[in-house]
């Protein structure tokens, strides 16, 4: 099983989501674990909590501090904890865009609305007052914009007649406690999940100018050129041929830079079974960290090595400037 995914979970108050997430971790095959909850109040339930589970906890009032300063030392306990993710549990502080820029993709919050609707506060007096059938809670990316991210999942929960709004939001609670640590194991496991790899391959591969999808020996294959003559300039591979690595494949320039970079990143890079004879290299995908701006850079070369010179015309004249 892979390593798991170190998650620091920041909280304000009680922590109840925070606990949601803490005990579904120590659930047998949680992709995550709990490195540390940390909160700008000292007083906190939730780090009374953290502690007694044997959590490492680190506490800091805001008061009296700047928001960036504050911001750095949050950021810097979460770093000594070797997280990799960021989770907002109930944390009730806006935190400064160059912290949430530093951590782009990596930091969740969640919701107690169905996004986009209710962004702010007051989400459940604001879907009664409108007579929705439904509120609930989303689990989304942070962003600069406030509520605004990329939603990861969401769950209804049914208004009645009677609710109130401190019922309806016990209820969403309840829905939240379900939702967050489901959302957070799927975010966290999807670089092992070839559906997920697969498609960041494909949106890449076909933002290439004249570039179509075919199947090859099994596998999706991207090539360059009409449909019927087109060549292949990239492949997915999902443990092909007793590799245990789900990987694109590309084209290198030589065999010397293949070995040289097989050699010097193994983690990163590996011959490929017959391919590999042909100079194309394997770029791995399921390991931590992939740097996805690297993988498009690839597929462009290796895209630009085969595509007709009517294709690449442009781009041959912008090199030369």
């Amino acid at each position: 099983m892979p390593d798991k995914a170190r998650v620091a979970v920041f909280v304000s108050g009680r922590g109840t989501n925070m606990a949601a997430l803490l005990y579904a971790s120590r659930l047998p095959g949680c992709p995550y674990e709990i490195g540390l909850v940390a909160s700008n109040d000292p007083e906190a339930e939730a780090l009374t909590l953290a502690e007694a589970e044997g959590v490492a906890t680190f506490a800091l009032s805001h008061k009296g501090m700047k928001r960036s300063e504050h911001d750095a030392a949050m950021e810097q306990a979460a770093l000594d904890a070797r997280a990799q993710y960021i989770v907002l549990a109930g944390y009730m502080r806006i935190l400064t865009p160059e912290f949430v820029r530093r951590w782009e993709g990596r930091m969740l919050n969640i919701h107690p609305s169905l996004l986009p609707k209710y962004p702010g506060l007051d989400t459940h007096a604001r879907a009664i007052a409108a007579g929705d059938s439904h509120g609930g809670a989303s689990v989304h990316l942070v962003t600069e914009e406030l509520d605004a991210g990329e939603v990861l999942g969401q769950i209804k929960v049914k208004i009645h007649v009677n609710h109130t709004y401190d019922s309806l939001a016990e209820h969403v609670r309840h829905a939240e406690h379900q939702l967050y640590p489901r959302v957070l194991a799927d975010y966290v496991s999807r670089g092992s999940d070839p559906e997920w790899l697969l498609g960041r391959v494909r949106e890449l591969a076909l933002a290439l100018p004249e570039t179509h999808e075919r199947e090859s020996h099994g596998s999706p294959g991207f090539r360059v050129g009409p449909e019927k003559s087109g060549k292949f300039f990239a492949y997915f591979s999902d443990q092909h041929h007793g590799t245990p690595h789900i990987s694109l494949l590309v084209k290198c320039s030589s065999m010397d830079e293949l070995e040289g970079l097989v050699e010097a990143q193994p983690q990163a890079y590996y011959k490929p079974a017959y391919y590999g004879a042909a100079g194309w290299i394997g770029v791995i995908l399921n390991r931590p960290g992939v740097d996805w701006e690297s993988v498009a850079d690839w597929l462009q070369r290796s895209w630009r090595a085969v595509a007709p010179k009517s294709v690449t015309r442009l781009l041959d004249v912008a090199d030369e400037f």
